[in-house]
């Protein structure tokens, strides 16, 4: 099964809000835990990352300069 960003954003966010069904390639899935949607993050971030796919989006940070 091939996964997409879009399906490891879909996993992160039903953690982050505590929603136990989501859409995933096309179907929606029903996780009976926190611990099962774990378990399907980790898988769909290795599967992303065997392909070469980018897990997350890259991170980017800002230096301030503050004078006296």
């Amino acid at each position: 099964m091939a996964f997409s960003t879009a399906d490891l954003t879909s996993i992160e966010t039903a953690i982050a809000t505590g929603e136990m069904t989501v859409d995933i390639d096309g179907r929606r899935v029903t996780y009976r835990s926190i611990d099962e949607l774990l378990k399907a993050r980790n898988t769909i971030r290795a599967a992303l990352q065997e392909l070469g796919a980018s897990a997350k989006a890259p991170r980017t940070s800002y230096a301030t300069r503050v004078r006296n």
